[in-house]
């Protein structure tokens, strides 16, 4: 009996000692301040319940039965950390205490400064854009020197630039409609509430709140709430873009009346830099209020602007920079004392925005924004009727056309403002004594946007392991683009005609082809599209692997709708009103699968296969004066596979990543002034050239290597590897527009193997930095960039280059296969090597933290480093290519941007 009754006790003991044998493990995850970090990611190798830290940094793991267990905190702007422990049969709760996070390279860093004054130039070249990974670092050591140390010299992973890549505000795209590029200008300044992004996933990786391009997503959640409770102060100084910076950033916490409130603002100012007649003056602001109506319901508002007013600097011929030096800009000149630059960008599109959070249940939430973003982006330049060209480096004045002198043209190498005022004062009336025109004057390319955003985001957790993502995204554009007469140099009026053209009327149905400053001149029309987007996205965890598919389907319709009826008659029945509706349709799918060798080494595949619908510049060859659509322009068809290996150890951190991308029916356009041939006509005009290259297919394919070694407890090492080759892979069709002769079709342009242009194609980069247990540190790091290629003119790499005018295939005299090669070759630039430092201190005064940070790029003061440049496009026949080819200093030579040489930031910060 006694033995029966010891049996029936143990099996019913068991299961309870077994469930008293479960443990609830926790901990506190802080950073380097002792402040809680919150929405740190735990992953626990032996389970697929991974968690997230809360607001004050709190995580745990329920019921762990006895056994060892490796977990992994990560937190993006962290150095993440690995932490080993036990769990015996005894413990009910298990205390892991606090886990410390230290901040990353960079994260006191102050920010990376990007100049993009290259970005307005209007002389035909490649868009020098930065990168979404400029604005912000990763979580691994490739993304982290791409932002910080190869990324200050153009460099963008994978050959990709800016038009693939995604930021978004609360689910809304700030991609532009024109060319799908990000304008960074939009929240420049702005860096103490962007600097973190609540998500950001690189390349085609996928994301939770869109489907995502080639070059990844940034997505910034802007709720008041979600911002530390603090105030801080911090004040730059640079020789880069801008002198001064100053900014004040205030964020009180969620109250106990539920309201939360941040606030920031900024100003940058200063000129001459380093680049002569360089000038800005920018402003910033951002507010975010939230409302807390309850746990699982809140609004926020957040309202943001950076009203900037900047100088650009040209782009030069290797001629130029030989006689000025590095440092020359052509788009300035004295003005009674003070340096005055013709190319001067004004913008200032502030966006309103409306989130509504809602928690439905224990594992939805559905989130809804409205936005809508107004402003303007104007840029200026000079124009002339019936006048010399005012650009002090026409081919006409440089010292190998012989008119001048090297020294005649130093003297006279500035924009001539006392010239362009008395010409225009000398000329005030005609010889009849009736007003006349100015001869120059400065306009204004004016682009206004009034774009409307509905940014609907779901998710749920169907499962512990199974969550599920859906996005619906609304955009309608009005986009108002214009010229205007900024200044008439003390003329009378500017005259509304076309000069290369027999002077024929810009709008035929206006009589009066005076305007005076403000008004509109020379084209005026709208730009209209309504754009819907639906994703669905998925991810799976096991113990094993981890899976995530996306989908994505959208359809667009665009159409313009012009307000002047051209003057040339062929062009006059496509130029005012409203055109064809141009509708896409596109589509696509993305993939990634992990499999978790252990807590420590992954491997990771990410696919993706998608469409992508023309922009507006894609669409339109010449929006300023027709509707014709650009021929042969599709969607684009992007396919791209990347496989990783990664290793997150406490000594090594490591990514090694190999990817294959195609990019089929892209469509580039291009405009320059060109000296060309009528086919009805041999005789040779210049005129403003739109081109066109549709149907291009590219291919990137390369490597990459990133790691981050713990030497010393105090000591890293941090090295990365990109070795990629971006080409051309086929013959694409060349067009062009003008206003002599319309459309014309040059054939197929000679571009297969050539280079793509824009980016380094190899980079290389070893970096050390010491961590002070005292809160300072200090870095260096050796830069090697290799590959550069010049952009090319795809007009001079047709058949029409080495082909008389009306045939098709008779050659001019003297034509051989070596001399077309001679002419057409892709330029390529050397290679160099660049060197950076960095170092900074924090300091504890209570509750108050200090820090000051001091980062210098190129430090041997390299000025052959190439960073962007292009073919001019002027000459396309063979007897003066060849007699420009021959030229010991060519007339029509690249145009290019070499790096600034030394540049430094320095920053100090007040926090409490």
């Amino acid at each position: 009996m006694i033995k029966k009754l010891s049996l029936i006790s143990l099996f019913t003991l068991l299961p309870a000692s077994y469930y008293y044998a479960q443990t609830t493990v926790y901990a506190y995850v802080k950073g380097q301040d002792g402040k809680p970090v919150e929405r740190a990611e735990v992953d626990l190798e032996q389970s697929v319940d991974d968690v997230t830290a809360d607001k004050i940094g709190y995580f745990q793991f329920v019921d762990l039965k006895p056994g060892h267990y490796l977990i992994t905190v990560t937190k993006p702007n962290f150095e993440s950390k690995i932490l080993e422990f036990d769990v015996t049969a005894d413990e009910k709760r298990k205390d892991l205490g606090v886990i410390v996070l230290n901040n990353s390279l960079g994260t006191d860093a102050g920010v990376v400064v990007i100049d993009d004054s290259a970005t307005d130039t209007e002389d035909g070249g490649s868009s020098m854009q930065p990168t979404v990974g400029l604005l912000s670092s990763g979580r691994d050591a490739f993304q982290n020197v791409s932002a910080f140390e190869l990324g200050a010299y153009w460099f963008r992973p994978r050959g990709v630039d800016n038009r693939f890549e995604d930021v978004m505000f609360n689910g809304v795209s700030m991609s532009k409609n024109d060319d799908g590029r990000i304008d960074f200008n939009n929240w420049g300044g702005l860096n103490d509430v962007t600097r973190y992004p609540y998500e950001n996933v690189d390349n085609i990786t996928p994301s939770e709140y869109a489907f995502g391009n080639l070059g990844g997503v940034a997505y910034y959640n802007t709720r008041a709430s979600s911002y530390r409770k603090q105030t801080s102060l911090a004040y730059s100084f640079t020789n880069r873009s801008y002198l001064h910076r100053a900014m004040a950033t205030y964020s009180s916490g969620m109250s106990k009346s539920g309201w939360a409130f941040t606030f920031s603002g900024s100003r940058r100012w200063g000129d001459n830099a380093i680049i002569d007649g360089v000038y800005q003056d920018a402003y910033a602001y951002f507010a975010s209020v939230e409302k807390k109506f309850s746990e699982r319901h809140s609004i926020n508002f957040t309202g943001f602007g950076s009203p900037t007013y900047r100088a650009s600097n040209s782009p030069n011929t290797q001629e130029v920079y030989d006689i000025m030096g590095k440092d020359y800009n052509s788009y300035w000149g004295w003005q009674d004392g003070e340096k005055r630059n013709s190319r001067i960008r004004k913008v200032f599109e502030p966006m309103f925005m409306l989130t509504d959070y809602l928690k439905i249940g224990k594992n939805s939430n559905w989130i809804n924004t409205v936005s809508y973003q107004i402003g303007s982006d104007a840029r200026s330049r000079l124009d002339w009727f019936h006048a010399a060209d005012p650009n002090p480096t026409y081919y006409r004045k440089l010292p190998s056309y012989g008119l001048l002198t090297a020294d005649e043209f130093r003297a006279q190498s500035q924009i001539d403002w006392n010239y362009l005022y008395n010409t225009n004062r000398l000329n005030l009336t005609n010889m009849d004594g009736s007003v006349k025109g100015a001869s120059y004057s400065l306009v204004e390319d004016v682009n206004k946007d009034k774009t409307f955003n509905w940014a609907s985001h779901f998710d749920t957790r169907l499962k512990e392991n199974w969550k599920l993502n859906i996005n619906f995204n609304f955009q309608n554009l009005n986009s108002d683009n214009f010229r205007r007469v900024k200044d008439l140099l003390g003329a009378n009026y500017a005259n509304n005609l076309n000069p290369f053209n027999n002077d024929a009327r810009y709008n035929i149905d206006d009589e009066n082809y005076k305007v005076k400053e403000g008004d509109r001149t020379q084209y005026s029309y709208q730009l209209h599209k309504n754009h819907y987007t639906l994703n669905v996205s998925t991810e799976i965890d096991f113990n094993k692997f981890n899976i995530v598919a996306s989908i994505f389907s959208s359809y667009s319709e665009a159409y313009r709708n012009g307000d002047y009826r051209s003057g040339i008659a062929e062009f006059a029945n496509n130029s005012k009103g409203k055109s064809a509706i141009y509708d896409a349709l596109d589509a696509g799918i993305k993939g990634k699968i992990t499999y978790k060798i252990n807590g420590k080494n992954f491997i990771v595949y990410n696919g993706a296969f998608f469409s992508l619908a023309p922009t507006f510049n894609e669409i339109y060859i010449n929006p300023r004066v027709v509707d014709f659509v650009t021929p042969g322009v599709k969607n684009q068809i992007v396919n791209s596979n990347d496989l990783s290996y990664i290793m997150r150890g406490q000594v090594l951190k490591l990514r090694l990543s190999g990817y294959y991308t195609t990019i089929s029916n892209s469509t580039e356009i291009s405009r320059y002034y060109a000296a060309s041939s009528s086919s009805t006509n041999s005789g040779a005009y210049n005129t403003l050239i739109n081109e066109a290259m549709s149907g291009a297919d590219k291919r990137y394919m390369g490597a990459e290597l990133g790691f981050d070694v713990k030497i010393t407890p105090t000591l890293n090492a941090t090295g990365v590897a990109s070795v990629g080759e971006y080409k051309f892979t086929n013959t694409p069709q060349v067009y062009s527009f003008d206003d002599q002769i319309g459309f014309r079709s040059y054939g197929k342009a000679n571009i297969k193997d050539y280079k793509v242009a824009g980016t380094p194609q190899k980079a290389f980069s070893f970096g050390l930095k010491y961590n002070s247990p005292k809160y300072w540190w200090v870095g260096a790091s050796a830069n090697y960039l290799m590959d550069q290629y010049l952009d090319f003119s795809a007009l001079n790499k047709t058949a029409t280059l080495y082909t008389i005018p009306g045939t098709s295939d008779v050659l001019y005299d003297g034509v051989t296969p070596e001399l077309i090669q001679q002419l057409t070759a892709q330029k390529k630039f050397d290679d160099q090597f660049m060197l950076n430092a960095n170092a900074g201190k924090s300091f504890q005064f209570g509750k108050y933290r200090m820090g000051i940070s001091v980062s210098v790029n190129n430090i041997l003061n390299n000025r052959d480093y190439v960073t962007g440049g292009f073919e001019q496009g002027r000459l396309a026949n063979f007897p003066q290519a060849l007699e420009e080819n021959n030229r010991g200093t060519p007339y029509f030579g690249p145009k290019l941007w070499y790096d600034r040489g030394r540049t430094f930031f320095t920053n100090v910060y007040l926090r409490f």
